[in-house]
């Protein structure tokens, strides 16, 4: 005799959130969260970072040395700002060079890939009694709308490596970014794959049959928080109550990228990266405040070995999905609500190592901004003739930020509450007000 199936509360929890289905509000709250959200849409601002995992090489990009022996091999070009010159391999953001500002005196004291990563992303270094939450947490936390049913910061193929340096910090798991994954290449003729794991349905359970396991977990759920409302399973309760609320709305469809046209998927390049930016302009349209796009896989940027060859082709991928981004997301009026920054972990040496690669360079490496609050078309900072050293406008990760902050109309002494009821700044740094609008 077949006897009932009996899950564990784990099962359980599972089965509810890998399948889709509607969950059912009234139409009176449904009315009610639209009004909200175009109400709120109009002052809506974005931020987008595009994460170059690695480290890439400032002089084979955005500050180029062609008339010094640590110049390398590619040609530099002119571009639509007067007397701003990008490297050969950059010609869609050359031709929009009115936008960017490019930050060439960063300068840090971290070269280790994964302490770099994390004093970029929350401008502190690992360790110490403070949980600092990454950047994209803090102005997410800031820049949300209530109203959306979408999450407040997506970060789309961030890999494998320094995952601790996205983590939301003493902000708590609700400000954690969603992220979505990468699954491996394109094919031949095919666009490289992203998915939200628990927005795939689960082929043998049907609506009815998901209402009633959601209600079971409903149950289990509440009645363990009661008894065990510890951080790590308010964590757990969070991340799956989004997800839940999620499946329930048309507002998982910002991540069904088989919506635009092949031309369209096209130009921005079929990669990761280029798909990644597609997905960002989607979601920003839809309202999430904050999307990061990594290049890089693994640590792609890092070019100890061959590196002109890998910087080429990683520039092409940069060029195609960033330019196209700038384009759409301005033929929609969003860019100027919209500030990007570029950057990634520190820069490479300027000088060429014999096997053809430039190593780890904290000292003196570019990062650009672009986009709204930014005045573009120029270079703040400058570096030694022969890149080693910054001579002009030095800054550091905390300036960064700040400068992120303001563009987007954050205020980066804003505070917010870490454990032991300490305030915490959101950037400790100073705008740079040349580069702001």
């Amino acid at each position: 005799m077949l006897q009932p199936p009996v899950f564990t509360r784990r099962q359980s929890i599972a089965a509810a959130v890998s399948i889709g289905g509607a969950i059912g509000i009234s139409p009176l709250m449904q009315s009610i969260a639209a009004v909200a959200a175009e109400a709120s849409a109009d002052d809506q601002r974005h931020c987008v970072l595009l994460w170059m995992s690695g480290g890439p090489s400032q002089i084979d990009t955005f500050d180029m040395k062609p008339k010094h022996n640590n110049g390398g091999s590619f040609k530099e070009i002119s571009t639509a700002a007067p007397g701003l010159r990008f490297s050969e391999h950059l010609p869609g953001l050359a031709a929009q060079a009115d936008r960017l500002a490019i930050l060439r005196g960063m300068s840090t004291k971290e070269g280790d890939h994964e302490r770099g990563t994390t004093v970029m992303r929350t401008g502190h270094a690992i360790g110490g009694p403070v949980r600092y939450p990454a950047i994209g947490c803090s102005l997410s936390k800031s820049l949300r709308n209530p109203a959306s049913k979408l999450p407040h910061y997506v970060t789309i193929a961030p890999g494998p490596f320094a995952r601790s340096s996205l983590s939301p910090g003493f902000l708590g798991p609700k400000f954690a970014a969603t992220s979505v994954s990468a699954s491996g290449p394109p094919g031949n003729d095919s666009f490289a794959p992203l998915r939200v794991d628990h927005l795939q349905p689960h082929p043998m359970v049907d609506a009815p049959r998901f209402e009633r396991r959601l209600a079971l977990w409903e149950s289990m759920q509440s009645t363990f928080l009661q008894t065990r409302g510890t951080p790590n399973v308010v964590a757990h309760d969070t991340v799956y109550r989004s997800a839940i609320d999620m499946l329930g709305s048309d507002a998982k469809d910002a991540f069904d990228l088989t919506e635009e046209s092949e031309v369209v998927r096209q130009a921005y390049g079929r990669g990761t990266f280029g798909q990644g930016c597609l997905m960002a302009r989607r979601l920003i349209e839809r309202g999430v405040p904050l999307v990061e796009v990594t290049l890089g896989d693994g640590l792609g940027w890092d070019t100890h070995a061959n590196n002109f060859d890998q910087v080429k082709q990683l520039s092409e991928q940069l060029d195609a999905g960033w330019s196209t981004l700038m384009t759409e997301l301005a033929d929609r009026g969003l860019l100027e609500k919209t500030t990007i920054l570029w950057a990634g972990e520190f820069g490479r040496t300027p000088a060429i190592n014999s096997n053809g690669g430039r190593d780890h360079f904290p000292q003196a490496f570019s990062c650009v901004l672009a986009g709204g609050g930014i005045a573009g078309g120029q270079a703040y900072g400058a570096t030694s003739a022969d890149g080693m050293e910054v001579t002009d406008g030095k800054i550091n990760q905390h300036d960064l930020l700040a400068t992120l902050c303001a563009a987007l109309g954050v205020d980066p002494a804003s505070e917010n509450i870490a454990e032991g009821g300490r305030p915490i700044a959101i950037s400790e740094g100073s705008p740079i007000r040349q580069v702001l609008l």
